[in-house]
């Protein structure tokens, strides 16, 4: 795998973020020597904490998603090899809060991207970073159908069912479920797919795709699930505090650790066939009030925190269960979940120790 990288011009979209800054590091290890390029907006206040650590071995080359010409120059001046698309408003909930933004970032930016690679054509692979949360609303089986039909849900399109007229389950989640965005970032994942897959049919662009189901570890900004229960329990362990505050708990969650899903990102590009979309994920469910208890276990803090739930964190439009299936990138790609989930969550308590 290693070979492919080496001395490679790789530009990620996206870099000062919590997975592009992991991708950055692992590509710019003695292991696989790339070059690593970084588009950056110009700000006046530049945030880069992310890649601080490694700022020095980075090209950052300024730019910007909504100014396609900006994307040909850096293509063009780096002779750029492979491109990451990792670049988003990825924050579910403030996309509720702000969906014009999350649509123009997500999908003119996508369109931009896509569009550079056009008048560029030495590129040899686009990486789009897609999203579980495109799949949205799986049916778990026929009861669980009927249940959303008497409480006046609409499921379009209606799921499949056998013989008999009994729903099958579209659990666990495979690259060929129905896509039922539930949030304006779902559906900017979407269309920034389709626009992906469009773009290879119509104009040959070797673009490849995945859809990542949660993925977490350190770095995970603060403001995500896990990172709301791991600081919160670093802060009983460091502080006392007492009460860990959260949302709905009842949603289940298919969570990989970050470290596992660039691997998949990476191979997606070296073995991935242009047009296809692979999912990346462990294949079990976790529920999120079981993450919180396991994390109050896991810092020695049974007894002694307590948890409370705010109402006013819950989504407008909530995806209840994600659980997928990486058969196809296993066979098609040879990747597979390593890092075990309890692993990723110590690691990420142990992070925020060092940081509240």
């Amino acid at each position: 795998m290693q070979n492919q990288w080496k001395d490679k011009n790789v530009l990620i979209l996206g870099i000062t973020g919590f997975v592009g800054s992991w991708l950055a590091e692992t590509l710019l290890s003695e292991k696989f020597g790339s070059k690593v390029f970084g588009l950056v907006r110009r700000q006046s206040v530049p945030s880069r904490k992310n890649i601080s650590h490694i700022a020095h071995k980075i090209s950052i080359q300024s730019g910007d998603l909504n100014d396609m010409s900006s994307i040909v120059d850096v293509l063009k001046k780096n002779q750029i090899d492979v491109v990451f698309h990792l670049a988003a408003q990825s924050y579910v909930t403030r996309s509720f809060e702000s969906p014009t933004d999350t649509y123009y970032t997500n999908v003119i930016g996508t369109a931009n991207v896509l569009e550079a690679a056009r008048h560029y054509d030495r590129l040899e692979k686009i990486h789009f970073a897609g999203s579980s949360e495109e799949y949205g609303l799986a049916i778990k089986d026929d009861a669980h159908y009927k249940e959303l039909l008497k409480s006046g849900v609409v499921v379009s399109p209606p799921p499949m069912a056998d013989e008999n007229g009994k729903v099958i389950s579209e659990l666990p989640i495979k690259e060929t479920n129905y896509l039922r965005p539930l949030s304006p970032y779902a559906v900017s994942k979407v269309a920034g797919d389709y626009m992906c897959f469009c773009h290879h049919k119509a104009y040959g662009i070797p673009v490849v795709r995945t859809r990542a189901f949660n993925h977490e570890g350190p770095r995970r900004g603060e403001e995500f699930v896990t990172s709301v229960i791991a600081k919160q329990v670093a802060e009983g362990k460091k502080y006392g505090k007492k009460v860990l505050t959260i949302g709905n708990q009842d949603p289940i969650r298919d969570y990989s650790d970050v470290r596992d899903i660039i691997v998949g990102y990476m191979l997606a590009v070296e073995s991935g066939k242009a047009g296809e979309v692979y999912n990346l994920c462990s294949g079990k469910g976790w529920r999120i009030g079981d993450v919180v208890q396991m994390a109050i276990k896991m810092a020695g803090l049974e007894g002694k925190m307590v948890v409370e739930v705010d109402r006013s964190r819950f989504r407008k439009a909530e995806v209840e269960m994600l659980i997928g299936d990486f058969s196809k990138a296993k066979k098609e790609l040879g990747w597979e979940p390593e890092i075990p989930f309890e692993q990723t969550i110590r690691d990420q308590i142990q992070s925020w120790e060092k940081h509240v």
